[in-house]
């Protein structure tokens, strides 16, 4: 999509100076450090830099020890659980704020950059929208495939989820209210606690598309060429690596 439209095509920006320092890690991304990656070196580390996978590994040995110690674990299982109402609760909280925090955000880049600014992004935005309206489409019909007219509940239980990643910008804030959606479409939190954070750290379609469409509108304003090559690479990256990666990934290939 991001080729057929060409977003950021004619804007005639200027080439940086080749001299300037981007203050940009450019260190080569291998298996050793995936790996490496993997494992939290401390699980409050791993919790406030918002390593998604390393929570995820740290999970899955903290629950195979909880399942070993059966009854022994009932009031730390019983706290857990309680603690999970109390992030749904704060969640909702921060649902009803977004508007204003995105408000705010967008009035600061306007008196910074002026209105001209929005102008010259709204043709990158429609286009990224319209991309992402077709890949809802397209998973809407898969799971029509797989669970008939039951999709549609499905979409009509995770629309307040979608709603408050949407505004705020971030899937994470969207996580327990997924989880609650699951629940009472009937799939056991056992699959979904352990599904949901391998699909978070791998698998996330929209930000994928987002950092490809970001690499691709800054190579085309500054009629910078990509192989179909250097392309399909970029694209098993941003789908393989975690999410914490993806960042600095993007400004990498732009």
């Amino acid at each position: 999509m991001s080729n057929i439209l060409r977003a950021g095509d004619n804007l005639g920006l200027p080439l940086p100076d080749i001299g300037a320092s981007a203050n940009l890690a450019t260190s080569k991304f291998t298996l050793k450090d995936f790996v490496s990656h993997m494992v939290p070196r401390s699980f409050a580390e791993s919790m406030a830099n918002n390593e998604i996978l390393q929570i995820v590994v740290f999970s899955m040995f903290f629950g195979v020890a909880l399942a070993t110690l059966g009854k022994k674990v009932k009031v730390l299982l019983d706290a857990i659980d309680q603690l999970s109402h109390v992030m749904l609760k704060i969640t909702g909280y921060v649902m009803k704020l977004a508007p204003l925090a995105v408000l705010a955000a967008m009035a600061a880049t306007v008196a910074v950059n002026g209105l001209s600014i929005l102008l010259k992004f709204a043709v990158f935005m429609a286009d990224f929208y319209f991309s992402l309206i077709l890949l809802w489409g397209l998973l809407t019909l898969a799971g029509f495939f797989f669970l008939g007219k039951r999709v549609f509940k499905l979409l009509t239980l995770i629309k307040e989820a979608f709603m408050l990643s949407f505004a705020t910008a971030s899937s994470k804030t969207a996580y327990p209210k997924i989880l609650d959606a699951l629940d009472r479409f009937g799939v056991k939190r056992k699959i979904s606690s352990f599904v949901m954070p391998m699909g978070y750290s791998f698998n996330l379609d929209g930000s994928m598309m987002y950092c490809t469409f970001a690499s691709l509108f800054i190579a085309q304003a500054y009629n910078i060429h990509l192989s179909l090559g250097t392309q399909l690479t970029m694209l098993l990256i941003l789908m393989l690596t975690p999410r914490a990666w993806r960042a600095c990934l993007v400004h990498r290939w732009s």
